[in-house]
């Protein structure tokens, strides 16, 4: 028998001090974090893989151990006691040191990590050089920043993927998703990427989607066509995920099957951050924040994307350049041969306004081709080698400085000023033109359906930003690209994408997201930042078989389900009434279910037809439960 409690209080006493095992798994998870802090600190460290598993068998043994003594000799059932007491989980001393540690650590992956002891073109030292001998086994290679954050980020989905199954052993549901998030995490996230990169291919995370793999379409689609059949196969997986398989699966599911059974965002959430799941913001003000946030993080991500790909997409030149080009000094550059003649081509260049040609031999076989009366188009031609210039083509078509080393003896090089920029033309089926009227079909067609279809389902507000939004957007799409201005938002899409990546590839989803969980809560990236949770959220309300039913003549108000929701939402409010949740923010954990001490909450995937029951209310004092039964 335990202590005599003294009150009627529900949540008992304060927790009682850690027992043996505890604090023997305390004391090894320390050790073995004291000896990354000392190799970080650059104290040397005498046979680095012997100290690397020491540090990493200490950190896994003390974990376990912990656990083992945390749930040892208890009955399988809800385990979040004294959870409001301990100064780890209710924003006290030890959580505010805590939150820094995990921010500063961000702070120096993301932008300081030579402190960790990276040298780039040397050997590694600090704590990155204990991975050394693990990344040559794995990738062939030395270790990197990410790969330390990589090894550090799987062990932690794994070893507190262990501690919550052991919690929520009495849930199946709970057990499932915890192991599906470990499996995806450790083969998908960690090992493939890897060994992908060691057979000198493409690393790519499989399971990472656009838009929350952002670089999907900007930095990787050139490595992409440039690899072959193989890189070929990634982009059109990487396609399907989006366009296919990913609404296919939230119609069935919900966003569930990603946010919380795939996602590695979402693995460490639920797992590493499981103890901190209560302290989400349940404040009415925090979901208007949140609304206006998450979304507006989705418009980012979506001009970056479209402006990155439109600066990729070469134009298609033997249609495209004429007098109503307005290029302003721009240096024309064309690959093709066939089709209208490249003298042709020169002088309408040059009527609109070009400051000089450039035919690019791709194929190395320019001996072979006539340049017949090129000298009368009236700005200068010239003849470059597409190996040899790529990059530099690239660059000034961005509107940065580049120096085109030209074709011929002897070699003669152009330096092209900043300003002067760019305007490619190749012959390919997906051209400028074209790729910009698809984008305005595709968010017409999905703003059309909403509006359409889906009106009574919007907020005033949300209509009214769905509105402004589209309007924007559409208006600076048509605007930039028929006035022939560069550049489709007002910046290049390089600059957009390198803002995106500090503010929310970076400061957001790490330091934010991660570095905030003792604080915020575990999910404020998955609620207030990520992407791809909004746009699975948007088809979950709106277009899904997903929902939680409850069962509001069984509630007794306890608030366990609102407390322990990750994402805010006050589950108590609909199962009071015996309303059905369907939140686009809601990412399906299931934890609101697991926590319900009756029964009143279940996941569910049904017809859509009446799946939102906003004026249903079933309690058992008001209604005969068995003619509602038996219809």
């Amino acid at each position: 028998m335990g202590a005599i409690q003294n009150d009627m209080s529900l949540s008992g006493q304060p927790p009682v001090a850690l027992n043996a095992l505890q604090k023997i798994g305390t004391a090894l998870g320390i050790t073995g974090l004291t000896v990354l802090l000392l190799a970080a600190f650059n104290i040397n460290l005498p046979e680095n893989p012997i100290w690397f598993w020491i540090a990493f068998f200490a950190m896994i043994t003390g974990v376990l151990v912990f656990t083992y003594g945390q749930y040892k000799g208890t009955e399988a059932g809800i385990k979040n006691d004294g959870v409001m007491f301990k100064a780890m989980t209710s924003r006290g001393f030890v959580a505010w040191v805590l939150g820094i540690a995990l921010t500063v650590f961000y702070i120096i992956l993301y932008w300081f990590p030579n402190l960790l002891g990276v040298v780039e073109g040397g050997k590694n030292t600090g704590v990155v050089s204990l991975f050394d001998p693990l990344s040559e086994k794995l990738t062939g290679g030395p270790s990197s920043q990410w790969f330390v954050y990589g090894v550090l980020y799987t062990l932690a989905i794994l070893l507190f993927g262990i501690k919550f199954i052991w919690k929520y052993r009495h849930n199946r549901y709970e057990i499932i998703r915890t192991c599906s998030v470990m499996f995806f995490q450790l083969c998908f996230a960690f090992m493939i990427p890897n060994i992908m990169g060691a057979l000198s291919m493409p690393s790519y995370d499989l399971k990472n989607i656009w838009p929350l793999n952002y670089d999907l379409f900007s930095g990787r689609l050139e490595e992409f066509t440039n690899f072959g059949s193989i890189g070929t196969i990634m982009l059109i997986f990487g396609l399907l995920s989006i366009f296919v398989i990913t609404p296919i699966l939230t119609y069935k599911y919900g966003k569930r099957w990603y946010c919380s059974w795939v996602c590695g965002c979402g693995g460490l959430a639920e797992t590493a951050g499981d103890p901190y799941r209560h302290l989400s913001d349940k404040r009415m003000v925090a979901w208007k924040i949140e609304r206006w946030v998450v979304h507006s993080v989705v418009v980012f991500v979506t001009v970056m994307t479209v402006a990155m790909v439109y600066s990729f997409i070469k134009n298609k030149e033997s249609e495209s350049i004429g007098p109503w080009n307005n290029f302003e000094k721009n240096i024309v550059f064309v690959s093709e041969r066939d089709g209208t003649p490249l003298a042709e081509r020169g002088k309408k260049a040059a009527e609109a306004g070009a400051s000089r040609f450039i035919y690019v031999d791709r194929e190395g076989n320019g001996d072979n081709i006539s340049f017949e009366n090129m000298g009368s188009i009236g700005i200068p031609f010239h003849i470059i080698s597409y190996n040899e210039n790529a990059q530099v083509i690239k660059q000034i078509e961005e509107g940065v400085q580049g120096t085109l080393l030209l074709a011929g003896a002897p070699r003669q090089e152009i330096v092209v000023e900043a300003e002067t920029g760019g305007k490619v033309y190749d012959d390919v089926w997906l051209d400028k033109g074209l790729f910009i009227w698809l984008v305005v079909t595709l968010l017409t067609l999905v703003f059309g359906w909403a509006m359409i279809f889906r009106r009574e389902q919007l907020a005033k507000d949300a209509k009214l930003a769905a509105i402004s939004y589209f309007t924007i957007l559409i208006s600076l799409l048509l605007y930039n690209h028929l006035n022939n201005t560069g550049t489709l938002f007002l910046f290049p899409g390089y600059q957009l994408h390198k803002v995106y990546g500090f503010l929310i590839g970076a400061v957001f989803s790490g330091v934010i997201g991660v570095g905030f969980y003792p604080i915020f809560g575990s999910r404020v990236w998955c609620r207030f930042g990520c992407p791809m949770a909004a746009i699975l959220g948007f088809q979950q309300r709106l277009f899904s078989r997903f929902r939680i039913t409850t069962n509001g003549g069984q509630c007794i108000s306890c608030g366990n389900c609102s407390t322990y929701c990750e994402m805010g939402i006050d589950v108590r409010a609909y199962a009071q009434k015996g309303e059905n949740i369907v939140r686009s923010s809601c990412v399906g954990c299931g934890i609101c279910s697991a926590v319900c001490p009756r029964g009143v909450l279940k996941l569910e995937n049904g017809p859509l037809k009446n799946r939102i029951n906003s004026n249903e209310i079933l309690l058992g004092n008001d209604i005969d439960l068995m003619n509602y039964v038996n219809k």
